[in-house]
């Protein structure tokens, strides 16, 4: 593991310097692939150490094996700087190498948006990371750059439909083989994408000028990865059905109140034909040495945040265990993995990882704010019982979710070296006392040696009898699944609407094909409740719901909680600042 020429020291060394080290003795992906008994035609080699893998090819030859067991890690409600949920993927990963199982890891490709803002990339950290970090961190194998150009081509085909339409008469668009679509330019569903957080671009005018330079209106931007776009990407199961969900999308209505498709604008093949490669999971590797699929993307706040369907099925037929990734806390992520992912692939957990942190569990005790960028407060730096207790009523809401969904929940305390044990024994002890197992894992700082105890516990977990069920069926009215997801998995009293959200609600009940769709929450990630200064088990409050939005192609309806943004804002210290290039050997160095 890593170089011998530079021992790894996390606590003397950065992310990025791990990383680098590591890369030196890095596998071939060629036999990363060999060893998971894939052959020459199953991979399309990206470099010596990428690949994409031939997901049809791979499922039609190894679709008769029996399944792996079925792992989904999430989190007790973060701090602004996360609580390590993918490190702790991979530290688990790792750790269920060291004991002999044949393991893959799924997670999701991150976002430019905190890559170079401020939470950084989504590699994992100390010895627990997939590598090589570069192009994990920045462009991958171009998934991004499809989503956000076959997203973008939607757009452009309803603008400039818009723009014909107001400017062409009936017989002229006749002659074009063009219906007019008559699309009302204060009901338009969609908007622009770009993967950085850029509140700038929030919201604008476009179409300013003359007649040929557009239609003006309002529009604006979200971030790439909470593209409906995205959502299809994590839940298709194959081409056709991504091509048959592309052209379902509503970028619009009319002003006869009709939904605008994909497919009326006739855009939907041509965003299909960006998309194609995209389907096919890349291939990576953790720092020692077991294969990791990256594929589709995060933030479960304000999109599905889950890895792919794709991926999980194909690490499922190769592999006793496949590790995967639910975004944020159990409120959000595990949530959408039970009620949506699962629901979709008709794939069942066998067990389900809670991460936690001394850390973040002081701060839901009343703990003083945790900034990024700024110096821990020495309450995270000492230790403190009575506030770290009275903290644990988060964790054990999310031990209470996991367990309302029928699978076994494992609490991983991701141990920091400030931590004691006596704060690490109480945390274990709430998590057995609500009926959960318990273990700590050094995997930062030790890698998969120091997670053989959290492996050993997800092993046992894994053998448990498991009684999954959904927490609601497609046949409960939207309003009574909005207001169960509130009381059950957010600990809410009820759901307030506002007149929009209302007005939505009754459509949608109307709506046969939309009483069939899934339900997506969007809410903060920083708080059980859709405020994020509401911190630890906030009692005696109501859910608001401010909008509905549509997302047929996906298959779900989205509400909208509280005042949160599709597309985040950039920090006043971001982490571009601290990345560079050393020009002598073209490596870029300051990744986290």
């Amino acid at each position: 593991m890593g170089s011998k020429k530079k021992p790894l020291d996390p606590l003397k060394m950065k992310d990025w310097e791990i990383a680098e080290a590591a890369e030196a003795d890095m596998k071939p992906i060629s036999q990363i692939a060999e060893e998971l008994g894939l052959q020459g035609e199953e991979l399309i080699n990206m470099g010596k150490y990428l690949a994409k893998v031939d997901y049809q090819k791979v499922l039609q030859r190894f679709g008769s094996n029996s399944q792996g067991k079925y792992i989904d890690v999430t989190a007790i409600t973060p701090t602004p700087l996360g609580e390590g949920k993918t490190t702790t993927s991979m530290g688990l990963v790792q750790g269920l190498g060291r004991i002999g199982k044949k393991v893959i890891g799924a997670i999701r490709q991150p976002s430019g948006g905190p890559t170079f803002n401020i939470k950084g990339s989504a590699a994992g950290g100390g010895l627990a990371q997939c590598i090589p970090l570069t192009p994990f961190s920045i462009r991958l194998t171009g998934d991004l750059d499809m989503i956000s150009n076959a997203h973008n081509l939607a757009m452009v085909a309803m603008t400039s439909r818009m723009q014909h339409e107001r400017n062409y008469d009936d017989e002229k668009l006749a002659k074009l083989n063009l219906k007019r679509l008559d699309i009302d330019p204060d009901r338009v569903q969609m908007k622009w994408v770009i993967d950085f957080c850029a509140q700038a671009l929030r919201n604008i005018t476009i179409g300013k000028g003359g007649k040929m330079d557009g239609f003006e209106m309002e529009s604006g931007f979200q971030i790439t990865v909470s593209s409906e776009l995205m959502a299809i990407l994590a839940v298709a199961r194959d081409l056709a059905d991504m091509r048959e969900r592309i052209g379902k999308m509503v970028v619009a209505y009319n002003k006869q109140g009709n939904e605008v498709t994909t497919a009326d604008l006739e855009v939907d093949g041509a965003m299909t034909a960006w998309m194609v490669e995209a389907l096919n999971p890349t291939l990576m590797q953790t720092i020692e040495g077991q294969p990791v699929f990256v594929h589709a993307g995060p933030f479960a706040n304000i999109a599905i945040g889950q890895s792919s369907i794709i991926a999980d099925r194909v690490g499922l037929k190769l592999s006793d265990y496949l590790v995967t990734e639910s975004g944020f806390g159990a409120d959000i992520g595990f949530e959408k993995f039970w009620n949506l992912k699962c629901r979709f692939s008709g794939l069942v957990p066998n067990a389900v990882v809670i991460v936690a942190t001394i850390r973040a569990l002081k701060m839901h005790g009343g703990g003083p704010t945790v900034k990024p960028g700024l110096p821990l407060d020495e309450a995270y730096t000492t230790e403190n019982l009575e506030l770290l207790e009275k903290g644990c009523g988060n964790l054990v809401a999310h031990i209470e979710t996991v367990k309302k969904s029928g699978v076994c929940p494992v609490v991983c305390v991701n141990s920091f070296y400030l931590d004691t044990p006596a704060e690490v024994a109480l945390v274990k002890k709430v998590a057995e006392q609500h009926g959960a197992l318990a273990a700590v894992s050094e995997h930062w700082l030790k890698g998969g040696e120091g997670a053989v105890e959290l492996a050993e516990a997800v092993v046992q977990a894994c053998e448990k009898k498991n009684g999954f069920k959904f927490l609601y069926e497609l046949d409960m009215p939207l309003s009574k699944r909005i207001e169960t997801i509130a009381k059950e998995v957010y600990g809410a009293d009820g759901v307030t609407y506002t007149e929009e959200a209302r007005k939505k609600l009754a459509i949608y009940e109307a709506d046969p094909d939309a009483k069939k769709l899934g339900t997506c929450m969007m809410k903060t990630h920083l708080s059980l409740s859709h405020d994020p200064d509401m911190k630890g088990r906030p009692l005696r409050w109501l859910l608001p719901v401010r909008d509905i939005l549509i997302y047929k192609g996906a298959g779900f309806l989205v509400p909208v909680a509280g005042d949160i943004k599709l597309l985040p804002g950039t920090g006043s210290n971001p982490a571009f600042r601290k990345i560079d290039v050393d020009v002598k050997t073209g490596k870029v160095q300051g990744l986290f």
